[in-house]
């Protein structure tokens, strides 16, 4: 079964009960069935700032939800390195006229060189390397 990258976006519409990605990204997964995920540390730490803020209990629920994302036999996190932070870099460097982050182009890489085609984002990023993103219909409407 050809694994699946899991983007920043995915990881914290899961968390959110009430995250209007939400039902989008369980339809998502669903629709990769029992596919393994792949991620990186680095989406694994922009997941945890994007919720810095967001007061001491969802911290600590992040924390946990990251610890549980390590321990999973189903996930495979890419440890960061001096490599994908310098390759990444050169990613960054080269789409000057695109808005990616480093988070991204560190992904990009990773998704190139294992042939990875699909990743669990919102992120139009990945559409616009080529790559199919997963979670690209909307929120649903409330």
């Amino acid at each position: 079964m050809r694994a699946v990258f899991a983007d920043t976006s995915y990881w914290i519409a899961l968390l959110g009960k009430r995250d209007p990605w939400r039902g989008e990204a369980l339809r998502a997964r669903r629709d990769v069935a029992d596919a393994p995920l792949v991620t990186v540390d680095e989406v694994l730490v922009e997941f945890l700032a994007a919720l810095s803020a967001a007061g001491p209990e969802t911290r600590v629920q992040a924390a946990s939800f990251v610890r549980s994302i390590l321990a999973h036999p189903n996930i495979e996190v890419v440890a960061q390195s001096r490599d994908s932070f310098l390759n990444g870099l050169a990613l960054y460097s080269a789409r000057r006229d695109k808005t990616y982050s480093l988070t991204d182009c560190v992904a990009i890489n990773l998704m190139r060189a294992r042939s990875i085609s699909a990743a669990l984002t919102t992120d139009e990023h990945f559409a616009q390397e080529g790559f199919t993103a997963l979670m690209r219909r909307g929120p649903a409407s409330e």
